[in-house]
């Protein structure tokens, strides 16, 4: 009898692998879940949100602290966002420093925000089989991942003061002129994030394009509501060295020795006496102003990072 040739084994699929990896509780494998790092913010992601920020239901994100019905077990909101969460480098390294603070990673990429979902769910099953409480370091029952955008609908999640820091950690630098209206940062955005801010509430950036953060300590410089913070008020700050260290694209600026830019913020009160001449307009008269049709086409180009919710890190 004459011997046949043993027919190859086949590969499995890639979604099949990242299922199996995912079934054994240990941590998901990121080169499953590359994308892209730039979105466009103004194409029509099909996301869900809520109409109000009180009709959405958290205990899919921190079921240790809401009930099924969406009822706070302990009274406690979500009051750090870190907007353009990445694959979560963030989230997990402020988690043990800040346990009893819920914290939201938001993510406008489909797989990124599904690796950053299961990432979270495997630490939360190693904490269990440590014996870690809910509120132990390590726990890591306080930190969680939404796939939104930002830029559109973040007033519909947050309340009016709820949030204590939010994070813009090497955002998309839209390189391109008539691209600066798609950044993170403007002065129509600022207001957002300032009503969404409590006074006394902190704003953290970080950046490798010198020309970003000059863009941003701008903008945050002409808003009547955000003061910069000193040097002498962050050297006990525990997140700063988080901010400059835990993302994925921190940790790669580090090995290509570049540098990386830091500006912090804090939400001073308001004060209804001020006076003010409002802001310098982000597009200038002549700016191309038609990419409005081609944002609508589908992901935008830019620099390093990503945009509303699209920031790359570990």
């Amino acid at each position: 009898m004459s011997a046949q040739a043993a027919a190859p084994v086949a590969a499995a699929p890639v979604a099949a692998q990242a299922d199996a990896a995912d079934e054994t509780g240990m941590q998901p494998r990121k080169r499953f879940y590359r994308q892209r790092a730039h979105a466009n913010p103004f194409s029509d992601h099909q996301l869900e949100y809520p109409m109000r920020p009180e009709e959405y239901n958290w205990h899919k994100h921190y079921p240790a602290h809401f009930d099924a019905d969406g009822t706070s077990k302990d009274g406690r909101q979500v009051e750090f966002a870190d907007i353009g969460c990445g694959y979560g480098g963030l989230l997990v390294g402020l988690s043990p420093v800040y346990p009893k603070a819920l914290m939201l990673g938001m993510e406008i990429r489909l797989k990124v925000e599904e690796y950053v979902e299961k990432r979270i769910q495997a630490l939360r099953l190693e904490g269990i089989a440590k014996g870690k409480a809910v509120d132990d370091a390590e726990s890591y029952q306080n930190i969680s991942v939404s796939r939104m955008n930002a830029m559109k609908f973040m007033p519909n999640f947050f309340q009016k003061g709820q949030l204590s820091k939010i994070f813009f950690l090497f955002p998309d630098p839209h390189f391109k002129k008539r691209k600066h209206k798609a950044r993170i940062v403007t002065s129509t955005l600022l207001g957002e994030y300032a009503y969404a801010l409590r006074p006394g509430g902190i704003v953290y950036t970080v950046t490798d394009v010198k020309d970003l953060h000059e863009w941003m300590v701008k903008h945050l410089d002409e808003h009547p509501l955000f003061v910069r913070m000193g040097d002498d008020e962050l050297k006990d700050d525990p997140c700063v060295p988080c901010v400059m260290e835990d993302t994925e694209e921190g940790k790669k600026v580090a090995r290509n020795k570049g540098d990386k830019y830091l500006a912090v913020y804090r939400r001073v009160e308001d004060d209804a006496a001020a006076e003010w001449n409002g802001f310098v307009p982000i597009i200038s008269v002549g700016d191309d102003d038609d990419d409005d049709a081609e944002a609508e086409g589908g992901d935008a180009g830019g620099g390093a990072g990503a945009s509303a919710g699209a920031s790359a890190d570990a």
